[in-house]
């Protein structure tokens, strides 16, 4: 097959954990692939520019993808999420008119920013990739042509981390956006009340961390690692519990695909994560980790497993092993291959040349 993947850019999670880590087993397999980042970042602009001159740019260099797509007429062409982050669908229209098939990838809720448009894209794409069974729901209403693959890791990057030395301090973490430290207001209450009991350390990984100044976290050891993409591996070593804190009653939280749990445990670390999406499923029934709502819930998670370094190391093995099965790109690869091939019908020419 040849694809041409439009990513939201290099650095947005959905790109990195979506689409560049197939990559290398698409090519392995012997097929085409291209990817096209947005330039600048799909929901970023460059300050020196100025916001109006950066979408000009942004949509100058789509006009060049569609012009190499156009010449080189590609089986599939696989979008993150939307091309651009507003109402307008006539560029995904032109892509969808020069390449075979037409695969739209959904993450996250982004269907709440724009839905008139999303309507359109789903009626639109011959495929949708959805992370997870809410998405799947919800794109279910307008295309039936439907493949469920979580939002995973590579194994082969996410190794397992070593055992704490004995008697040291252990970590509780927290690793997400700048924008997202707001969840960290759900837990705080059971971080106080843990910490006048229980020796630890908070450490956010964040790369900045003002905003937490307006969150109450008296009494707590508190550290802000800035959070390093090329040592982001490490830096989830350095735990000991993962937090994944979301807010109950908010639309946009149901559709969250579990990426901070699903790292957390990749690496060894048991999770506590709010029984919010698919968090319940992640958490594998209290065997890799606790779900936690209520402040009361929190304190007793933390207190388990601050005390028990055998729970936690007992935890950890089984969130690995629950992302090795479910949550890998090793598991997933497969899946999603078949999928495009059958979709091109490629896999029918393969079971005749076998």
């Amino acid at each position: 097959m040849k694809i041409l993947f439009l990513s939201s850019g290099a650095r947005v999670p959905s790109a990195r954990f979506r689409i560049l880590p197939y990559i290398k087993h698409f090519k392995a397999d012997g097929h085409h692939c291209v990817v096209a980042h947005s330039f600048p970042q799909k929901y970023d602009y460059f300050p020196w520019m100025g916001f109006r001159p950066s979408q000009l740019l942004k949509r100058s260099v789509r006009w060049w993808h569609w012009l190499r797509a156009k010449l080189n007429r590609f089986d599939v062409v696989f979008i993150d999420r939307e091309i651009f982050d507003d109402e307008t669908t006539q560029m995904e229209e032109r892509f969808r008119e020069c390449c075979g098939k037409l695969v739209i990838d959904l993450d996250d809720a982004v269907f709440l920013r724009h839905p008139a448009k999303f309507d359109l894209l789903l009626k639109m794409a011959d495929l949708v990739v959805c992370g997870n069974r809410f998405l799947m729901e919800k794109a279910a209403l307008l295309n039936q042509q439907l493949l469920h693959i979580p939002t995973c890791v590579d194994m082969g990057d996410y190794t397992m981390r070593r055992p704490s030395v004995d008697g040291a301090r252990p970590v509780v973490g927290w690793m997400g956006t700048t924008g997202n430290l707001k969840y960290l207001e759900v837990v705080a209450e059971a971080l106080r009340r843990v910490a006048s009991e229980v020796d630890f350390e908070l450490r956010v990984v964040v790369p900045d961390v003002a905003p937490l100044q307006q969150t109450n976290l008296e009494g707590v050891n508190f550290v802000h690692d800035p959070w390093d993409p090329a040592n982001e591996v490490d830096q989830l070593k350095g735990m000991d519990i993962g937090l994944m804190p979301l807010f109950p009653n908010q639309e946009w939280d149901i559709y969250k695909c579990g990426l901070k749990l699903i790292q957390y445990l990749s690496v060894g670390v048991p999770g506590i994560a709010a029984p919010v999406g698919v968090n319940s499923e992640i958490i594998d029934g209290n065997q890799n980790g606790y779900v936690a709502q209520e402040t009361e819930e929190w304190v007793t998670a933390l207190r388990a497993l601050l005390k028990s370094p055998a729970l936690r190391k007992r935890m950890g093995a089984r969130g690995r092993q629950t992302v090795t099965d479910k949550y890998s790109i090793q598991a997933n690869y497969p899946v999603m291959r078949d999928a495009l091939l059958r979709l091109t019908g490629s896999d029918s020419d393969r079971r005749i040349s076998g």
